[in-house]
């Protein structure tokens, strides 16, 4: 009897119970690292003693990895990462479990999502001082006296990355989103800006911030176009970050932002950050309370070496605002793709102010939905050309347009 045989028949003692999933790529192309989702309350109509903390999902007999998000919300689920999808075609999972107890299996980390903060210290003019060391923390509520550049915060804000690329926003009045270039496809957000404050400015053995926000969008920031140029989250009465999922397959970030003041408005503001492994993509869902403003807003940094597209989108494909050229940071002169990559029926108009190259965009009921990502040249299997990148943005984008089709058989 084989090895497999042999591991599936044990798997089968440990997780009695079963049920299966079909999975279908509507797409005639072939898709990589597909992410397939199954919400909570859609489990528990299939099976309803299925146990999220004793389950395994296979794919014929091999297993694959997988997690649980256990957290109360919208997001609730079971995650899946499918290696490949041939066009057009179907694949059958089964999800096995055990009702009772706790069984957690053990994957390659292909994500990771975290915050760190200096502690045993004091602010002294807006500054920390005397800090000991960094601590990570599931959530944190901004201390009034946080500036840039407090030396408060590791690398400023908090960090999410997949086995492609990592990402960070400033947790301050700046509010930027900036990119991390990996070279390698292990996590690496746990090691930046522990040997010098911003030493991943230079590039490192697993890469370096590669993307120059100062006052532009950097990539995806959020903001609300108004006076003739993008404002970003600036002036709020206070900031909560929460590290919302830390998984293997799947990171999450959520931020709320109370008072948000700008052009006229005052706006509560609820940001959730997500991505996952295989993936360049960061998924930005944003949520407003206290009005609908007529536009939200995000784009890309202008850099005069790097060449500008946009695309509308249609029926078939999203909408995209992105940049390719030598515009990384590294001195080599290595090229870097940027994108923001939006629903069709959202956009307004694209437009531009003195930093950013913009797309104006309508919350539907105060909600809004867009992706954005970035391509380093230097990164494992990296994109390299502006051919590449522009072919990789059209599939991404008739992907999103495209979602896999997911069918749980009951039970």
């Amino acid at each position: 009897m084989s090895t497999l045989q042999t591991t599936a028949q044990n798997l089968k003692k440990e997780f009695p119970k079963s049920f299966t999933v079909t999975v279908t790529n509507p797409l005639q192309e072939e898709r990589q690292d597909v992410m397939v989702f199954l919400k909570a309350d859609e489990l528990k109509k299939a099976a309803s003693a299925f146990n999220p903390k004793a389950f395994v999902v296979l794919d014929g007999k091999s297993e694959i990895a997988s997690q649980y998000n256990l957290r109360k919300d919208d997001h609730e689920g079971l995650v899946v990462i499918l290696d490949k999808m041939a066009a057009g075609k179907s694949r059958k999972l089964t999800i096995r479990y055990s009702e009772t107890g706790e069984k957690p299996r053990t994957y390659t980390k292909r994500t990771q999502a975290e915050l760190s903060h200096k502690v045993g210290g004091e602010f002294q003019n807006r500054k920390y001082v005397n800090g000991q060391k960094f601590v990570n923390v599931d959530s944190l509520r901004v201390p009034d006296e946080v500036t840039d550049h407090s030396f408060y915060i590791r690398y400023e804000g908090p960090g999410w990355e997949s086995d492609k690329v990592g990402y960070r926003f400033y947790l301050d009045w700046r509010n930027g989103t900036d990119v991390y270039g990996k070279t390698t496809k292990e996590m690496v957000l746990q090691n930046v800006g522990q040997d010098g404050y911003d030493s991943y400015h230079k590039l490192q053995d697993w890469g370096m911030d590669v993307l120059k926000v100062g006052k532009s969008l950097g990539v995806g920031t959020l903001a609300m176009f108004d006076a003739g140029k993008a404002n970003r989250v600036e002036k709020t009465d206070s900031m909560i970050s929460v590290i919302r999922e830390n998984g293997n397959v799947y990171s999450s970030i959520v931020t709320d932002y109370y008072g948000w003041k700008v052009a006229g408005h005052v706006l509560d503001v609820n940001s959730r950050l997500n991505i996952h492994a295989g993936s360049r993509l960061t998924q930005h869902l944003v949520s407003l309370k206290g009005g609908i403003p007529q536009n939200l807003s995000t784009g890309v940094i202008k850099d005069k070496k790097a060449k500008l597209h946009t695309n509308k989108g249609d029926q078939e494909q999203w909408g995209y605002i992105a940049s390719y050229g030598k515009q990384s940071l590294n001195g080599a002169g290595d090229n870097l793709g940027i994108a923001v990559i939006f629903r069709p029926q959202d956009f307004q108009e694209f437009t531009e102010d003195d930093h950013s190259h913009i797309v104006r965009l309508t919350p539907t009921g105060g909600k809004l939905e867009y992706y954005f990502l970035a391509a380093w040249e230097l990164e494992p299997e990296g994109i390299t050309t502006e051919e590449e990148f522009l072919k990789y943005l059209d599939k991404t984008t008739r992907e999103l347009a495209n979602p896999v089709q997911v069918k749980i058989a009951k039970r």
